[in-house]
């Protein structure tokens, strides 16, 4: 099965849109600490996440240590439920096709991020994992992303809408990476590409709503995926508290399809 088939399978039988996303903040653990306690917020949010996303800088920042908890996070995802290397990698020729074996060969990421500005041919060592899914930013979530995203062309268009356009050609497990914060954007992105898999980042800490989210992009299995990451690992004391909150987003998305 490929990606896509693969999330789309579980986010229907769970009937949940929600990706946790894994991002340890170093204030508030040592290194030793992070596989232990990602491990129980894996184990209380698996009822509600179609996938997991380990951003692989929150784990990069404590070094050979940080990467060996990686390894163990990993480890307690079983392998039945999709994961996501959250490493927007972007570089030329022989280093993209490096980056590409060392995500999908080497830690085995069942899709990954990556950073479509150097052009298609950076892109290309990723998309070659024919079975693997490949989201490229397009219009991210960050206060920043107008500076140069929604930068008009030549033609009218702004960049992201550029970007989503063009990738819609580069292949099945392409996707795209596109913010909460911006549901214009997204409701536009979707317009432009209604066939292309969208990760959408920014609900909760960052402002986006679940009602907006889906107003914009719709409700579809492996093809709609909505990003919270601090919302719900720190969304209180104990694993308890991450269940909460990731059954609460699940249930919020469900609602806004409803219509309630």
């Amino acid at each position: 099965m490929t990606f896509i088939e693969r999330l789309a399978a579980r986010s229907r039988a769970l009937d949940s849109l929600v990706c946790v996303g894994l991002d340890p903040d170093f204030r508030r653990h040592r290194v030793e600490e992070v596989a232990p306690f990602l491990r129980d917020v894996i184990a209380a949010t698996m009822p509600y996440a179609a996938c997991y996303k380990p951003n692989v800088a929150f784990f990069e920042q404590w070094g050979i240590p940080g990467l060996r908890a990686l390894e163990a996070v990993l480890e307690a995802i079983p392998g039945e439920v999709p994961v996501i290397g959250d490493a927007k990698r972007g570089d030329i020729g022989s280093t993209a096709e490096a980056y590409a074996r060392a995500l999908f060969e080497a830690w085995g990421f069942d899709a990954v991020t990556v950073n479509p500005y150097l052009g298609r041919d950076s892109v290309e060592p990723f998309l070659a994992y024919r079975d693997r899914g490949v989201y490229l930013l397009c219009r991210t979530s960050n206060p920043g992303a107008g500076d140069f995203q929604s930068l008009e062309l030549s033609d009218g268009t702004r960049l992201y809408e550029h970007v989503a356009a063009t990738v819609a050609g580069w292949g099945a497990n392409a996707g795209l990476v596109v913010g909460a914060t911006a549901p214009a954007e997204l409701a536009r992105v979707r317009e432009l590409v209604p066939g292309l898999p969208l990760l959408i980042p920014g609900v909760g800490s960052q402002g986006g709503t679940p009602g907006e989210v889906i107003g914009a992009a719709g409700y579809r299995h492996g093809y709609v995926l909505v990003n919270a990451s601090r919302s719900i690992v720190y969304a209180g004391a104990g694993p308890e508290a991450a269940a909460n909150a990731a059954r609460a987003l699940r249930d919020a998305l469900r609602a806004a399809r409803n219509g309630s």
